[in-house]
C-alpha cells in the first residue's frame, strides 16, 4: 500500500486516510438518508471532506455537474480530482500538493475549514480538456465523534464571470472605440478634403479595431461551446507576423513602444486555421504590449522545430511567481477585475482546436517570452 504520509508536497499535506477509514467516515453520514435526500435537492455542489481533504459525502449535484454515472464512487478522492483539475495529478500526492495549488481558493478554503474557521473563496480551475471553471467555495468546520471534517459547498459562477467580462468589453472597451469613431464622424461632416485625408487612416484603423474586438468575443464564445470549425489552409509564418505587426504598429497599446520582427525569424510553411492562429498571435502581442514599459520593444519571431512551427513573442517585463501560477486561468488578470480572457483564450484555441501548445518563460534578466507550437499539418475538424 502506498505510504502517502511520506509523499512530498509543495503546499497542502499529501497524506490520505486508508480506504477503511474513509468508508467508516462515510457511514457517519450514510446513516441519515434524509440528509442525502435534502442535499440532493440543493442546486449547488455539497461535499463533506475529512482531515485529509478526501470526500466522504457528496450530493447528486456533483455527479450531475461532472456528468458522472450514479455508480461512480467519489468517496476517498479530493475535490480537484473529481473536478478534473489539470493540476490535480501533477504531483504524486494529488490535489492540493502542486505549486499551483498555493493559489487555489478551494484548497485554501478547505484548510481553513479544517482548522476551525469559516472561509469563502473564489476558485479558478483549468480542466484537463481545456475547459475552465469559475467557482465560489464555502468551507465550514464540522466535528463528528471528535473527528475533524469540513462542509464544502461549491457554487458555479462561470456564467456570472463570463457576463462580467463581456459587459466590460462591450460596455467599456467597445463603447470607448465607438465614441472615438463618433467623434471622427462629427468632424467628417464639415471637414475639408485636406482634413478628410488626414483622418481617414485613423478612422479606418478604428473601424478595424471595433470589428476585431467583436470577432474576438464571438470566437471565444464559440470555442467554449465547442462550436468552432477548423479549416486548415497553407500559411507562411513570416507573413502572419508581418500582418500582425502592421495592424498593431499604430494601435493605442503600441504608443511609445516598438514592435519588431527578429532578424533570426525563419519562414515556415504549414497548414492551420488562419483566423484562429491570428487570434492567438494577436493576444500574445496585445499582452506583451500591455506589459512593456514606455520605450520598450516587443519582439516577434518564428522558426521550425521538432514539433512543427514555433511562434514567440518577447517583452522585457518579468512575471512574478504568484502571477505565473495563474496566467492561463480564466478570469485571472493583473489588469483589473473582469479581465483575463487573453491568455486563457490563447491556450483554449491552441490546445483544443489547433492541436498545439502554449507556454512561457520569464526571468528578471531576460524578460518574458510566450511560445506557441503548432503541427506542420492540421486536419480539418468540426
Amino acid at each position: 500500500m502506498l505510504d502517502t504520509a511520506n509523499l512530498p508536497t509543495k503546499f497542502a499535506p499529501a497524506e490520505r486516510a486508508p480506504a477503511a477509514v474513509v468508508e467508516q467516515q462515510s457511514q457517519y453520514f450514510a446513516e441519515y438518508p434524509l440528509l442525502q435526500q435534502v442535499l440532493d435537492a440543493v442546486p449547488d455542489i455539497f461535499l463533506i471532506v475529512n482531515a485529509q481533504r478526501q470526500i466522504v459525502f457528496a450530493n447528486q449535484t456533483l455527479l450531475n455537474f461532472m456528468r458522472l454515472n450514479p455508480e461512480v464512487f467519489v468517496n476517498g478522492l479530493r475535490p480537484g480530482e473529481v473536478l478534473r483539475c489539470v493540476h490535480a495529478r501533477e504531483e504524486e500526492g494529488g490535489c492540493g500538493t502542486s505549486e499551483f495549488c498555493r493559489e487555489c481558493g478551494a484548497v485554501k478554503a478547505m484548510l481553513a475549514g479544517l482548522s476551525g474557521e469559516k472561509s469563502v473563496q473564489e476558485c479558478r480551475i483549468m480542466q484537463e480538456d481545456g475547459s475552465a471553471l469559475d467557482l465560489e467555495v464555502y468551507a465550514t468546520p464540522l466535528v463528528v465523534d471528535g473527528e475533524r471534517f469540513s462542509i464544502f459547498a461549491v457554487k458555479d459562477i462561470s456564467a456570472q464571470k463570463r457576463r462580467q467580462a463581456l459587459e466590460r468589453i462591450f460596455f467599456h472597451d467597445i463603447l470607448n472605440t465607438v465614441s472615438i469613431i463618433s467623434g471622427f464622424a462629427e468632424i467628417l461632416r464639415d471637414a475639408t478634403p485636406v482634413e478628410i485625408d488626414e483622418i481617414k487612416g485613423s478612422f479606418y484603423q478604428l473601424c478595424r479595431r471595433l470589428t476585431d474586438e467583436i470577432r474576438a468575443q464571438k470566437t471565444l464564445t464559440a470555442a467554449e461551446n465547442n462550436e468552432l470549425t477548423v479549416r486548415p489552409v497553407r500559411l507562411e509564418s513570416l507573413a502572419l507576423l508581418r500582418d500582425i505587426k502592421a495592424a498593431y504598429d499604430n494601435h493605442d497599446l503600441a504608443q511609445g513602444r516598438c514592435i519588431e520582427i527578429s532578424p533570426a525569424a525563419r519562414q515556415v510553411v504549414f497548414f492551420s486555421d488562419t483566423a484562429l492562429i491570428q487570434r492567438v498571435l494577436i493576444n500574445m502581442v496585445k499582452n506583451a504590449l500591455e506589459a512593456t514599459p514606455e520605450g520598450g520593444t516587443v519582439t516577434l519571431s518564428c522558426h521550425d522545430d521538432d514539433e512543427g512551427v514555433a511562434f514567440t513573442v518577447h517583452n522585457p517585463a518579468f512575471i512574478p511567481r504568484k502571477v505565473q501560477l495563474q496566467v492561463f486561468q480564466r478570469s485571472f488578470s493583473t489588469k483589473g477585475s473582469d479581465r483575463g480572457l487573453g491568455t486563457y483564450s490563447m491556450k483554449l484555441l491552441t490546445e483544443r482546436y489547433l492541436h498545439g501548445t502554449v507556454s512561457f518563460t520569464t526571468s528578471p534578466a531576460k524578460g518574458t517570452t510566450f511560445i506557441a507550437h503548432y503541427p506542420v499539418a492540421l486536419l480539418q475538424t468540426g
